[in-house]
Order: structure tokens, then C-alpha cells, then sequence
């Protein structure tokens, strides 16, 4: 190599490294972003969770008092809710075919 090919490759050099550091700096922050939009997203996964297990603990719970009460009648009670379903279901047909007519 001749003076003249390192007197060029000199500025190249000089040029390049700048842009490697904007370059790094970019990628830093674009990682650092990545990091916090996970954590958030994670945090908030975990706090559906969390509320989905609170409303099984609840209903275990309400369940639990229901077969340990004495005197609870638990058959009767499952027959009368199968009968309100019924019920339910019924009017809502009705309801629907009114809906039809017009």
C-alpha cells in the first residue's frame, strides 16, 4: 500500500467510527424497549392470572360452604337450577321466535 491508498482509507476510518457508535447506541435502546414492552407485557399476563385464580378460589370456596352446611339439600337444589335453566331456555326461544314474526 501506497501513501495516497492509506491517506484514503484514513477518513474512511475516521467517518466509520462514529456511525458504528449511532449504530450501537440504536441497538441498545431498540433492546432496552424490547425489555420493558415484555416485562409489561408479562406482568400484565400474570395479573389475569392471578385474577382468573382468585375467581376459582372464590367459586371453591362457595362450593366448599355448599356441601358442608348441614341440612343442604344439594340435590334439590341442582333439580330447582335445572329447572330455571329450563325456564331460561324456554323464554328465550320464545323470545327469539317473537323476534321472527315481525
Amino acid at each position: 500500500m501506497d501513501a495516497g491508498t492509506i491517506g484514503v482509507f484514513i477518513p474512511i476510518i475516521a467517518l466509520s467510527i462514529p456511525i458504528v457508535a449511532i449504530w450501537t447506541r440504536h441497538q441498545r435502546k431498540m433492546a432496552e424497549l424490547q425489555v420493558h414492552t415484555t416485562a409489561d407485557a408479562t406482568a400484565e399476563k400474570a395479573a389475569q392470572y392471578a385474577s382468573k385464580v382468585q375467581a376459582l378460589e372464590d367459586r371453591v370456596r362457595v362450593l366448599e360452604r355448599i356441601v358442608t352446611e348441614k341440612g343442604y339439600d344439594v340435590a334439590t337444589q341442582i333439580e330447582a337450577l335445572r329447572d330455571q335453566r329450563r325456564v331460561n331456555d324456554t323464554s328465550g326461544a320464545h323470545h327469539n321466535r317473537d323476534k321472527e314474526a315481525v
